[in-house]
């Protein structure tokens, strides 16, 4: 089976599941699936759910503690490629720590906006 298969029958396994009275359809792993979670929210009217799975987790946070990489830089890129592949909702297990990159992000910008502005 080649490639485009496989993407082709995981996404009609989704459907099916929400024929089956899903209310949401969830891909996992996402980073490994983010063709899949493109797919499935491109051909179906479903809410797409993509879970960050712990393997990918530890991967990250194993990289970031040899120093090979920013954690929080490649954290938010992570999310950031599920968010653009289609999924309308992330599940993770850095949901607080990007929570807090995030909000300290636009509170940063807000402070650089003039009131004129």
């Amino acid at each position: 089976m080649d490639n485009d298969e496989t993407i082709e029958l995981l996404a009609k396994t989704a459907l099916s599941y929400a024929k089956a009275g899903a209310d949401i359809v969830m891909v996992k792993p996402a980073l490994a699936y983010l063709d899949v979670i493109y797919r499935v929210k491109q051909r179906f009217d479903y809410p797409v759910a993509a879970y960050n799975v712990s393997g990918e987790y530890s991967m990250v946070k194993a990289a970031s503690k040899e120093n090979w990489i920013n954690e929080k830089e490649i954290v938010l890129e992570i999310l950031t490629s599920i968010k653009r592949a289609g999924a309308d909702m992330i599940i993770t297990y850095y949901a607080k720590e990007a929570a807090k990159w995030i909000q300290k992000s636009y509170l940063r910008k807000q402070r650089n906006i003039s009131p004129a502005e």
